[in-house]
């Protein structure tokens, strides 16, 4: 609310009975209220929050199916990989539609393993190549899984304070209607005050499901940056054995 609609508010509170506690009964405080009484800088700091928020919600939502899916697919190809069969049938299998980052690393790897074999009868190097071409793969499926997480955590972090800066910038207007209106009555700075602390509330809003998303996917993204790391540890000492029966 800026100082000329609180000075016109508490000018209409003072023609009725009652004075300014009229004035106050006759505010209305619903969400849409404050909003539209407030100016635009509140608003649009409003605007930006409503938006974050939102965008937060979609980037939750996604992100819970995604984790969920990547789970179940590395679920099926670990009882796949461990299921006896041999890492040719296997990577026949998996290799046209890899359809998670465990899959992926395997195909990755073996790829490399038959590259090496066309080429040579020589295997030195081979299991540093391949040590090499599953540490890439690794590095590029984290960064895919950590894509947008950093729009939860800066949510998280700044959305209160763009909401502090909404209130401070209402509660600015509220002082200077009661310097305007010359009258501390509540009627005057209520108003303002009350749409200063809904974009206080606002910014929280956003703020509290970002950073507790945020956690829980980060916390999801290291246990499967481990699985990952814990699977290409059991490949190479794999393909290690295999290379030292062919030696």
């Amino acid at each position: 609310m800026d100082p000329t609609q609180a000075t016109q508010l508490i000018a209409d509170g003072t023609a009725g009975i009652g004075g300014g506690n009229a004035a106050a009964a006759a505010v209305d405080f619903t969400v849409w209220s404050l909003f539209m009484r407030a100016d635009l800088v509140v608003k649009s700091v409003m605007i930006g929050l409503i938006f974050a928020s939102i965008w937060s919600w979609g980037i939750v939502f996604e992100k819970w199916i995604r984790f969920g899916r990547v789970n179940r697919q590395a679920d099926a190809f670990e009882r796949l990989f461990w299921s006896g069969k041999s890492l040719d049938e296997i990577f026949d299998e998996v290799s046209a539609r890899p359809s998670n980052p465990l899959a992926l690393l395997f195909v990755s790897a073996m790829r490399e393993w038959k590259r090496s074999s066309d080429m040579t009868t020589h295997f030195a190097g081979l299991k540093e190549r391949i040590d090499k071409v599953m540490g890439v793969t690794i590095g590029r499926e984290m960064l895919a899984l950590e894509n947008r997480l950093l729009f939860l955590a800066t949510v998280g972090s700044v959305a209160p304070f763009v909401g502090l800066f909404g209130t401070v910038w209402g509660i600015m207007n509220s002082f200077q209607a009661i310097a305007i209106s010359r009258d501390t009555n509540l009627a005057v700075v209520a108003p303002g005050i009350a749409e200063a602390l809904f974009a206080t509330a606002l910014g929280l809003l956003a703020a509290i499901p970002a950073v507790v998303a945020y956690n829980k996917f980060s916390s999801e993204v290291s246990r499967l940056g481990a699985r990952l790391d814990g699977f290409a540890d059991e490949f190479s000492a794999i393909v290690s054995r295999q290379l030292d029966e062919r030696s």
